[in-house]
């Protein structure tokens, strides 16, 4: 496969939605998978005769965060995280927090926000309640689905 064509699907899978591209041609079979965050990688399959396959770099992938708070066994409503990201506990670093131990909350108040790919997710309370726990320490990382904090 022409370098030149495969540098233009590169940009193609790299500007658009598709995660993933595979081509078969007669000189061998390409595929082109879009890695988050970044470089799309490529994989030619060895051709007999051919140059040798094109490989672009690709960042390490990252390791994962385990969860260091476990779901609530008190009976409370846990409040999970919606999203990978990085927790934080107020607006700004010297501003007050959302919520503290023992605020009372009304469903669609903000509770946190989660910052993920450089944005910033104000995360609402699901539950009308007392916060009895906070699982996380402001500047975590969290995982999808991993307990925040604990609504009674």
């Amino acid at each position: 496969m022409d370098l030149r064509k495969l540098k233009t699907l590169i940009d193609l899978v790299s500007d658009s939605n598709v995660s993933e591209l595979e081509i078969t041609e007669a000189e061998g079979k390409v595929r082109i998978v879009k890695a988050m965050g970044a470089a799309p990688m490529v994989m030619q399959s060895p051709v007999v005769n051919s140059a040798p396959p094109l490989v672009a770099p690709v960042a390490p992938a990252p390791t994962p965060v385990l969860a260091t708070a476990a779901a609530p066994e008190d009976g409370g409503h846990a409040v999970k995280s919606p999203m990978v990201g990085t927790f934080y506990r107020s607006a700004s670093p010297g501003a007050k927090a959302f919520v503290e131990i023992g605020s009372v909350v009304k469903a669609g108040d903000t509770i946190c926000i989660i910052e993920a790919m450089k944005i910033l997710n104000e995360i609402e309370a699901d539950k009308s309640g007392t916060v009895t726990s906070i699982l996380c320490e402001n500047g975590q990382a969290v995982e999808y689905g991993q307990p925040m904090l604990t609504i009674e």
